[in-house]
């Protein structure tokens, strides 16, 4: 027995020592194994070039998430190894570094980061990606409809920018769909704007706001409701007139928003209502758009297969900070214009005043604000040339072509006895013919003694032609009084520069004058 035991003990001793023996030597091959492959990668690291070292260094820290280790080694590749082949990669995987590691801080710094990218590397295929991840970055920081829409401003803009800049990239079409989803933010928030003022009946504020949200934002899921108010207003606004021409101008201003939910929103709960409007008020009835009825058909399908349980979703709402942007449409253009000037609600309800830009006309009535500055000036209107070169313009040369007026103002001055050039005459029949006097705005050349026409205290007296700040008229010569009626605005003092300009300088330190001859 007791041998049977010794025997036992033995072969278990003899088992463990095997045991341990194997170990030992699948840890030794291990370890070896680990050795041969630090040594191999040190050799390559060596034959490598050390910028590529980097970045490599800084992608695998990128990977695991690693953002600042990778920043480092970027950024010491960037300051040491300016002219790398992988600088433009180093910029543009630093930009990615920020954007990824997300928050409100390194998003706004990874915008700068992408911006510079784009200002060094405009030509690289990349760049259409950092306009993207630009527009991305506000994307991410864009906030609800009823607070601040900073940021859903800065995804428009940069959004608008890459559609125009690369209309062909891949990503085009998502970016078409994230502009219309930042659309559908900022008009929600006109729109409720506009809808609080319509129901407390502040009638000149809501038609601001909601021709904003009719002229900017078609795809807006809630346009025919703005449309709806709006030509509400524009009925209102024909009651309260006493005038019949503003009625009739109210009227159909009226008629337009109606014929704009028919024609652009047939499945629109208010279509059967608009039908009804411009039935009572003697209008035709527009036929629907089959491009708009199968647009909203669509969207209608989407809706039902895609958008979640109300419930769920006011749940949703409350919990998140970002904007809901289910609602938003799936097809159609976005609009690619920048914003214009914003309505004024002191103006847009006053008699005559333009309405939407969607086609209305103010024909019955006020004067089209958003007509184009090359057409004619109506009677009354305040719009000025931009180049000088209008009927403002003309009506100042027909003013200051007559240097020799003995009184202040007078509308027929005696002309010269050395009449100027006849480059003057054409102006005198250019300001009768296209607009009076009295529809010269401030900024042009007024007919009054205080005006540039004819400077207060002048006659025809001897005057100072060399005399740079000569505030009197030039001299009598016809080179002077064409100088003078071809001026932009008709200002004296620019002439008398010119004139001064003429004159030698030899004249100008004796102070020599010259002698009107009349």
């Amino acid at each position: 027995m007791a041998r049977r035991q010794t025997t036992s003990r033995q072969l278990l001793m003899a088992t463990l020592c095997f045991s341990l023996l194997a170990g030992g030597c699948l840890t030794s091959g291990k370890q070896t194994a680990r050795n041969r492959k630090a040594k191999k990668t040190e050799e390559l690291n060596a034959a490598a070039e050390p910028d590529k070292i980097l970045y490599d260094r800084a992608m695998a820290d990128m990977k695991k998430s690693r953002y600042t280790e990778g920043r480092l080694s970027l950024q010491t590749l960037i300051n040491t190894y300016p002219d790398s082949e992988y600088l433009a990669k180093a910029k543009l995987a630093q930009a990615d570094s920020y954007f990824k590691e997300g928050g409100t801080t390194n998003l706004t710094q990874s915008i700068q980061e992408y911006k510079d990218f784009i200002t060094f590397f405009p030509f690289l295929e990349e760049a259409s990606f950092a306009q993207m991840q630009v527009a991305m970055a506000h994307y991410k920081m864009m906030e609800k409809s009823d607070r601040d829409n900073t940021q859903a401003i800065g995804a428009e803009d940069e959004f608008q920018a890459f559609l125009l800049k690369y209309p062909q990239s891949p990503l085009a079409p998502q970016a078409e769909q994230y502009l219309r989803e930042v659309q559908e933010v900022l008009a929600d928030g006109e729109f409720r704007v506009g809808r609080f003022y319509y129901i407390k009946q502040d009638y000149r504020a809501s038609a601001a706001r909601l021709m904003e949200v009719t002229d900017r934002y078609p795809l807006y899921s809630g346009s025919d409701e703005a449309l709806w108010m709006l030509g509400d207003i524009y009925q209102r606004a024909k009651q309260a007139s006493k005038n019949e021409d503003d009625k009739n101008h109210w009227a159909d201003l009226a008629a337009k928003c109606y014929d704009r939910i028919l024609q652009n929103y047939p499945m629109s709960k208010y279509s059967h209502e608009a039908k009804g409007r411009l039935t009572s008020m003697g209008m035709p009835v527009p036929a629907a758009d089959p491009d708009a009825a199968a647009r909203m058909k669509k969207e209608q399908l989407y809706a039902k297969a895609h958008r979640p349980n109300p419930l769920k979703k006011v749940a949703m709402d409350v919990l998140k900070s970002n904007p809901d942007v289910s609602v938003a449409a799936r097809s159609g253009t976005p609009n690619l214009n920048p914003p214009t000037d914003a309505i004024s609600a002191t103006d847009v309800l006053k008699p005559g005043a333009a309405g939407p830009s969607f086609g209305v006309a103010a024909s019955n009535g006020g004067t089209d604000s958003n007509a184009n500055d090359s057409g004619p000036v109506e009677e009354g209107s305040s719009r000025v040339s931009a180049e000088g070169t209008g009927p403002t313009a003309a009506a100042g040369a027909q003013i200051i072509a007559a240097p020799g007026a003995v009184v202040p103002g007078t509308p027929a001055p005696t002309p010269p006895s050395n009449p100027p050039p006849s480059s003057a005459a054409p102006s005198n029949s250019g300001a009768a013919g296209n607009a009076a006097p009295s529809a010269t705005p401030a900024g042009s050349a007024p007919a009054g003694p205080n005006g540039n026409a004819s400077p207060s205290g002048s006659a025809p007296s001897p005057a100072p032609a060399g005399t740079a700040g000569a505030s009197t008229p030039a001299s009598g010569a016809p080179g002077s009084a064409t100088t003078q009626a071809k001026g932009p605005s008709g200002d004296a003092k620019n002439s008398d520069a010119d004139d001064s300009k003429k004159e030698s300088s030899s004249k100008k330190k004796k102070g020599l004058r010259k002698i009107i001859p009349w």
